[in-house]
């Protein structure tokens, strides 16, 4: 609604000074009504003016001087690249996408790890069957089977590595008597090589995922601060990507976002006439393991609000901070402490003055190391600049 300050000042231009009866064709209607609003001057659109239009483009370059039909498919062409790049650009910190990819990648490694390490422990248990109830997790199982090789060769001396690899010397020690009296059958050393080899694919990955995981953690504190901070990195990544954009999220109602993930089981319900289901992704979240049975409904359909006002907040603040999430998850403990004991929550709004404060304060110190960044870079340009100066005249 608020008139572009170029436009603004080329209608000053061009109109008279007094123009109480002048009327502008528009050929658009909200910018009628912003040229109304702003200016106060009369505009009229469709009909006629659309036809005026229409013809005004058509000879535009007969009717410019200067300008010929090429110079202005040339501008058309421009001006369209230029809208559709200011369309696509957005911040790089503050991209959502490599969220929604990463937590996705996030969910087939851990499909795949669980996949490899149970084809591991089947192979290698061939020789060394006792080894599974000792060790039982899985990217450990795969540290331990690529250290042992043939059980046959495991000895004393190799007693620190295994305490060192399951960081427990009772369980090294156990691993070390089982090996002397195993049941296993006897294995060839080109079926160890395979063995070693898929092993340490199975150990990269989930190095890998650790990895993944750091990076989605330090991308959601950039991306959705609040939400993270309300109801986690991985939960807050999911309730993302299933909604396919923080935006898209930020527009859901909260009765949308606390079944958002259970969708086949809402559409049976209604099918069937049964009860709907009372949450989806947001299950995961350590609240509603803590709420009682006879709470979980109550809890989940509160955590759903506090998250939709976390994904606004995150969405459409220009500095985003984790200081309205952490506000938001004590107000859901506070909820559970009140479904527990009966002690009365802070009400809403002294908790919002609360966070928009210390928000302030907050925003106003990263705008202060933003702007120290700023002068810093503006120093070494212009040192570099100088440098070159002083070369050039050398």
């Amino acid at each position: 609604g608020v008139l572009h300050e170029d436009l603004r000042l080329l209608l000053d231009t061009a109109l008279p000074p007094k123009r109480k009866k002048v009327v502008l064709g528009v050929g658009d209607a909200k910018m009628g009504a912003a040229v109304l609003e702003e200016l106060g001057v009369q505009c009229q659109t469709g009909g006629v003016v659309a036809e005026l239009m229409r013809g005004i483009r058509l000879h535009f370059p007969a009717l410019v001087r200067g300008l010929t039909a090429q110079s202005a498919a040339k501008a058309q062409l421009g001006l369209g690249h230029s809208y559709s790049r200011a369309k696509v650009k957005f911040n790089v910190h503050r991209v959502d996408n490599m969220i929604i990819q990463s937590i996705s990648l996030l969910d087939q490694l851990d499909k795949d790890i669980n996949t490899f390490s149970m084809r591991v422990r089947e192979w290698y248990g061939y020789h060394f069957p006792e080894l599974i109830k000792i060790v039982p997790e899985n990217s450990m199982y795969c540290r331990v089977a690529k250290f042992i090789g043939n059980r046959r060769e495991l000895s004393e001396e190799s007693l620190e590595g295994l305490e060192e690899i399951v960081m427990d010397s009772a369980k090294a020690q156990a691993i070390l008597e089982a090996s002397r009296s195993s049941m296993g059958m006897d294995i060839s050393p080109l079926d160890l090589i395979n063995i070693e080899s898929f092993s340490r694919r199975v150990i990269s990955l989930s190095e890998y995922r650790k990895g993944l995981q750091e990076y989605l953690r330090s991308k959601m504190s950039q991306v959705a601060p609040s939400l993270s901070a309300l109801i986690g990195e991985v939960v807050g990544a999911r309730l993302i990507s299933h909604a396919g954009s923080l935006t898209n999220l930020a527009k859901y109602p909260a009765s949308t976002v606390q079944i958002l993930g259970a969708e086949k089981a809402l559409f049976r319900a209604l099918k069937t006439r049964g009860n709907t289901p009372k949450y989806g992704l947001i299950f995961h979240s350590t609240f509603i393991g803590r709420a009682a049975a006879k709470n979980k409904g109550r809890i989940s359909r509160y955590l759903a609000n506090k998250c939709t006002i976390a994904s606004r907040i995150d969405c459409f603040s220009e500095v985003p901070t984790s200081v309205f999430g952490d506000k938001l998850r004590e107000q859901v403990e506070e909820r559970l402490a009140f479904y527990e004991t009966g002690e009365p929550p802070r009400k809403n709004l002294e908790v919002m003055k609360e966070a928009v404060v210390e928000a302030n304060e907050v925003v106003a110190e990263v705008k202060r190391r933003q702007e120290k960044k700023e002068k810093k870079r503006k120093k070494r340009e212009k040192r570099r600049l100088e440098a070159l100066a002083a070369a050039a005249e050398e």
